[in-house]
């Protein structure tokens, strides 16, 4: 049986997720990347509970006409603004079985100019 995309993610993700764990002061960076557009959340796996969310459907990132690239970047700039005014400096950065370049490494970039250390 051949190995499918979907399997070698979730292998991938499981690999991370042993590692990557987020708290109250550090939040879990999860990334969820479709065909259209790109979602982020920071969790905090101790109470198991969804911190702050953005994505490229919110109403100034999804009016801007861009590609999916330079969206993934307003993306990361949106949540480490609204990251630093919950009091959220430093976060565990979670790709989600995603390889690093793209979309995801541009998300992160975006995150990281705006102020978020990981």
């Amino acid at each position: 049986m051949a190995i499918t995309k979907e399997f070698r993610r979730n292998r991938i993700k499981q690999r991370i997720r042993k590692v990557v764990h987020g708290d109250s002061l550090s939040p879990r960076l999860s990334v969820f990347r479709s065909n259209k557009g790109i979602y982020v959340q920071l969790i905090d796996d101790v109470s198991g509970k969804t911190i702050l969310a953005a994505s490229s459907a919110d109403k100034g990132i999804a009016d801007a006409k861009v590609n999916k690239i330079d969206q993934a970047k307003l993306v990361g700039k949106a949540i480490a603004e609204k990251a630093t005014k919950a009091g959220i400096e430093s976060i565990r950065f979670d790709r989600n079985g995603y390889l690093y370049h793209g979309r995801v490494k541009s998300l992160a970039e975006g995150a990281r100019e705006a102020g978020l250390k990981f």
